[in-house]
Protein backbone atom coordinates (compact mmCIF):
# COMPACT_ATOMS: atom_id res chain seq x y z
CA UNK A 1 0.00 0.00 0.00
CA UNK A 2 1.32 3.17 -1.24
CA UNK A 3 0.57 5.32 2.39
CA UNK A 4 2.61 2.35 4.15
CA UNK A 5 5.11 2.47 2.18
CA UNK A 6 5.23 6.66 2.71
CA UNK A 7 5.30 6.42 6.53
CA UNK A 8 7.71 3.82 5.50
CA UNK A 9 10.19 6.33 3.82
CA UNK A 10 9.15 9.41 6.07
CA UNK A 11 10.24 7.56 9.45
CA UNK A 12 13.48 6.29 7.85
CA UNK A 13 14.20 9.81 6.57
CA UNK A 14 14.26 10.99 9.87
CA UNK A 15 16.07 8.32 11.37
CA UNK A 16 19.03 9.22 9.05
CA UNK A 17 19.00 13.16 9.34
CA UNK A 18 18.78 12.11 12.94
CA UNK A 19 21.87 10.12 12.81
CA UNK A 20 23.56 12.52 10.73
CA UNK A 21 23.23 15.16 13.17
CA UNK A 22 24.54 12.68 15.85
CA UNK A 23 27.36 12.02 14.09
CA UNK A 24 28.47 15.84 13.65
CA UNK A 25 28.11 17.70 16.55
CA UNK A 26 30.43 16.51 18.84
CA UNK A 27 28.05 14.31 20.61
CA UNK A 28 25.15 16.36 20.78
CA UNK A 29 21.76 14.56 20.59
CA UNK A 30 19.39 14.70 17.59
CA UNK A 31 16.75 16.50 20.40
CA UNK A 32 19.05 19.22 20.92
CA UNK A 33 19.67 20.53 17.23
CA UNK A 34 15.75 20.51 17.01
CA UNK A 35 15.74 22.46 19.87
CA UNK A 36 18.41 24.74 18.46
CA UNK A 37 16.59 24.95 15.30
CA UNK A 38 13.21 25.66 17.00
CA UNK A 39 14.92 28.55 18.87
CA UNK A 40 16.44 29.99 15.52
CA UNK A 41 13.20 30.02 13.87
CA UNK A 42 10.54 30.69 16.49
CA UNK A 43 8.84 34.33 17.38
CA UNK A 44 9.27 36.03 20.90
CA UNK A 45 5.94 34.79 21.71
CA UNK A 46 7.25 30.74 21.36
CA UNK A 47 11.06 31.17 23.03
CA UNK A 48 9.93 29.72 26.04
CA UNK A 49 10.31 25.77 27.91
CA UNK A 50 7.07 25.08 27.62
CA UNK A 51 6.62 25.95 24.06
CA UNK A 52 9.96 24.03 22.82
CA UNK A 53 8.71 21.24 24.97
CA UNK A 54 5.49 21.26 23.30
CA UNK A 55 7.01 21.75 20.00
CA UNK A 56 9.68 18.63 20.53
CA UNK A 57 6.77 16.55 21.95
CA UNK A 58 8.35 16.09 25.26
CA UNK A 59 7.93 16.61 28.30
CA UNK A 60 9.01 19.83 30.28
CA UNK A 61 11.34 17.94 32.81
CA UNK A 62 13.24 16.13 29.53
CA UNK A 63 13.11 19.64 27.95
CA UNK A 64 14.91 21.37 30.80
CA UNK A 65 17.64 18.35 30.73
CA UNK A 66 18.33 19.48 27.28
CA UNK A 67 18.41 22.91 27.95
CA UNK A 68 20.97 22.40 30.82
CA UNK A 69 23.18 20.45 28.38
CA UNK A 70 22.61 23.42 25.69
CA UNK A 71 22.99 26.39 28.19
CA UNK A 72 26.38 24.36 29.28
CA UNK A 73 27.81 24.06 26.25
CA UNK A 74 27.09 27.78 25.73
CA UNK A 75 24.57 26.82 22.73
CA UNK A 76 21.49 28.41 24.51
CA UNK A 77 20.96 31.38 27.23
CA UNK A 78 18.09 31.61 29.79
CA UNK A 79 16.92 34.82 30.49
CA UNK A 80 13.95 36.34 32.38
CA UNK A 81 11.15 38.14 30.52
CA UNK A 82 11.26 41.84 30.98
CA UNK A 83 7.80 42.55 31.47
CA UNK A 84 6.80 39.07 33.55
CA UNK A 85 9.94 37.97 35.80
CA UNK A 86 8.35 34.51 36.31
CA UNK A 87 9.00 33.96 32.76
CA UNK A 88 12.01 32.08 31.38
CA UNK A 89 13.03 33.02 27.25
CA UNK A 90 15.37 30.90 25.55
CA UNK A 91 17.85 32.82 23.27
CA UNK A 92 20.34 31.10 20.79
CA UNK A 93 24.08 32.34 21.66
CA UNK A 94 26.23 33.29 18.44
CA UNK A 95 28.14 30.15 19.24
CA UNK A 96 25.03 28.19 19.13
CA UNK A 97 23.49 29.86 15.80
CA UNK A 98 26.79 28.99 14.07
CA UNK A 99 26.50 25.44 14.96
CA UNK A 100 23.18 25.32 13.47
CA UNK A 101 24.52 27.18 10.30
CA UNK A 102 26.94 25.16 10.11
CA UNK A 103 24.89 21.37 10.39
CA UNK A 104 22.31 23.33 7.66
CA UNK A 105 24.88 24.40 5.43
CA UNK A 106 26.40 20.32 5.59
CA UNK A 107 23.23 18.42 5.08
CA UNK A 108 21.94 20.97 2.42
CA UNK A 109 25.01 20.56 0.43
CA UNK A 110 24.98 16.77 0.48
CA UNK A 111 21.02 17.13 -0.45
CA UNK A 112 22.31 19.54 -3.39
CA UNK A 113 24.26 16.47 -5.19
CA UNK A 114 21.37 14.37 -5.40
CA UNK A 115 21.17 15.49 -9.22
CA UNK A 116 17.85 13.80 -10.04
CA UNK A 117 15.63 16.02 -8.15
CA UNK A 118 13.65 18.77 -10.49
CA UNK A 119 12.21 21.13 -8.92
CA UNK A 120 8.62 20.62 -9.96
CA UNK A 121 9.49 17.02 -7.78
CA UNK A 122 10.24 19.00 -4.69
CA UNK A 123 7.54 21.13 -4.76
CA UNK A 124 4.97 18.42 -5.04
CA UNK A 125 7.01 16.32 -2.34
CA UNK A 126 6.82 19.75 0.12
CA UNK A 127 2.82 19.82 -0.46
CA UNK A 128 2.56 16.38 0.14
CA UNK A 129 4.55 16.17 3.43
CA UNK A 130 2.89 19.52 4.48
CA UNK A 131 -0.83 17.84 3.94
CA UNK A 132 0.28 14.86 6.18
CA UNK A 133 1.90 17.20 8.76
CA UNK A 134 -1.21 18.92 8.90
CA UNK A 135 -3.89 16.07 9.06
CA UNK A 136 -1.89 13.92 11.80
CA UNK A 137 -1.85 17.44 13.87
CA UNK A 138 -5.34 17.75 13.19
CA UNK A 139 -5.87 14.08 14.03
CA UNK A 140 -3.88 13.92 17.38
CA UNK A 141 -5.13 17.10 18.34
CA UNK A 142 -1.41 18.76 18.37
CA UNK A 143 -0.11 22.21 17.81
CA UNK A 144 0.73 23.40 14.18
CA UNK A 145 3.88 25.48 15.11
CA UNK A 146 3.62 27.23 11.53
CA UNK A 147 4.64 30.69 10.82
CA UNK A 148 2.92 33.66 11.86
CA UNK A 149 1.80 34.63 8.20
CA UNK A 150 -0.33 31.78 7.68
CA UNK A 151 -1.87 32.29 11.16
CA UNK A 152 -5.84 32.98 11.72
CA UNK A 153 -4.98 35.17 14.02
CA UNK A 154 -2.41 37.19 11.51
CA UNK A 155 -4.20 41.19 11.29
CA UNK A 156 -3.18 43.17 8.11
CA UNK A 157 -3.48 46.20 8.29
CA UNK A 158 -1.97 47.92 5.48
CA UNK A 159 1.55 47.25 3.54
CA UNK A 160 4.17 46.23 5.70
CA UNK A 161 1.95 46.38 8.83
CA UNK A 162 1.22 43.36 11.05
CA UNK A 163 -0.62 42.99 14.18
CA UNK A 164 -0.67 39.82 16.36
CA UNK A 165 -5.08 39.23 16.52
CA UNK A 166 -3.92 37.42 20.05
CA UNK A 167 -1.87 39.77 21.92
CA UNK A 168 -2.82 42.69 19.56
CA UNK A 169 0.82 43.79 19.77
CA UNK A 170 2.21 45.33 16.66
CA UNK A 171 4.49 42.26 14.14
CA UNK A 172 7.17 43.45 11.83
CA UNK A 173 7.56 41.87 8.68
CA UNK A 174 10.08 39.51 9.70
CA UNK A 175 8.29 38.43 12.81
CA UNK A 176 5.58 37.25 10.15
CA UNK A 177 8.33 34.44 8.72
CA UNK A 178 8.70 32.99 12.31
CA UNK A 179 7.50 29.93 14.34
CA UNK A 180 4.58 30.78 16.90
CA UNK A 181 3.24 28.33 19.41
CA UNK A 182 -0.02 29.80 19.10
CA UNK A 183 -0.39 29.12 15.68
CA UNK A 184 -3.66 28.28 13.85
CA UNK A 185 -4.63 27.66 10.18
CA UNK A 186 -7.39 29.64 8.78
CA UNK A 187 -10.42 27.29 8.56
CA UNK A 188 -10.14 27.45 4.87
CA UNK A 189 -5.95 25.99 5.40
CA UNK A 190 -7.35 23.64 7.83
CA UNK A 191 -7.60 20.55 5.51
CA UNK A 192 -5.60 20.53 2.78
Amino acid sequence: MALDRLLELVERLGALLRSYGNRRTGGLQPVHLLALHYLSRCNRYSNTPGALAAYLGATRGTTSQSLDVLEWRGLVRRTSDSQDGRVVRLHLTAQGRRLLDRERRRLLTQLEQWERVRAQDLDTAEKVLEGLLRHLQRANNYRTFGLCRTCRHLLREGPGKFRCGLTLEPLTQAETGQICHEHEYPAAQAAP
